[in-house]
């Protein structure tokens, strides 16, 4: 599923999520190493042709991603209280050959020699939103998944 199809079958959670990762244009990657172990990375987000992209340098974790696609994205946290809430989307990331998203105008990548990056679509299976809610000790977490479609929960903490 596209960033388009979670637009359209969960607006709001779309919406507020790409406001969490484009507010620092910093996202972190989670991958899974060679011996299965997790990995984390910086990454900057783009939002191209109703699809969530990524490009990936040279590195582990795009040596992560070309054997295993399975990811998650999480928005960057800057607060302690974290008033500005966390969105992630689990998924893959499948690489692409689309001239519109390797020429795409305004990306780190665009005109780079096609061996001096990864360039990566993310087809989600799951997208989370988690508001807390501090002076009321209260968390909600907002959840779509293709195969539960929406669905809000609130709890208490800690």
């Amino acid at each position: 599923m596209s960033w388009r199809d979670l637009k359209a079958a969960a607006p709001d959670l779309a919406r507020e999520g790409w406001a969490r990762f484009s507010r620092t244009k910093v996202a972190l990657l989670g991958t899974v190493r060679e011996d299965g172990s997790p990995r984390i990375s910086p990454v900057e987000p783009f939002l191209l042709q109703g699809q969530l992209v990524l490009g990936v340098m040279p590195s582990p974790k795009l040596d992560d991603l070309r054997r295993d696609p399975r990811c998650v994205l999480h928005s960057s946290v800057s607060d302690i209280d974290g008033s500005e809430g966390e969105f992630k989307v689990h998924g893959r990331a499948i690489p692409t050959d689309d001239p519109a998203l390797l020429d795409a105008e305004g990306t780190w990548w665009a005109g780079r020699e096609p061996d001096r990056v990864g360039v990566f679509t993310v087809e989600i299976d799951e997208a989370v939103l988690v508001r807390w809610s501090a002076d009321q000790g209260r968390m909600t977490t907002t959840r779509w998944s293709r195969a539960t479609g929406a669905r809000e929960s609130t709890r208490t903490y800690p």
